[in-house]
């Protein structure tokens, strides 16, 4: 089993989206990072039912970055209950995945 994850959040502007990305990789805390969007989110926030444009990025990561990954958002995000989600990566390219590796090692 290998220890890779794909992370995902969302930010209300490409900026934001942007700084996440450079910093990540910049800090080899991913390989690297899709900016998207914008997207249409919608979702209940405080019993109210909201939408808003959003921005997402999807960083290819290791397992052991999570905590410095979750500390950085906390720290750039403006969000007060920002999206993180991280997902197993099963399967994919071998040189890819060997490739991601290598680029978020010590």
């Amino acid at each position: 089993m290998n220890d890779l994850l794909q992370i995902s959040t969302t930010t209300g502007t490409r900026e934001v989206a942007e700084r996440i990305a450079v910093e990540l990789v910049d800090r080899r805390l991913a390989a690297c990072v899709h900016v998207g969007g914008p997207v249409r989110s919608t979702y209940r926030w405080q019993g109210q039912v909201e939408s808003a444009e959003e921005w997402t990025c999807v960083a290819k990561t290791s397992r052991d970055r999570l905590p410095a990954i979750q500390a950085l958002l906390k720290e750039l995000h403006p969000y007060e209950m920002p999206e993180l989600v991280a997902m197993e990566i099963v399967g994919g390219s071998e040189a890819y995945l060997q490739w991601v590796s290598e680029q978020v090692a010590d």
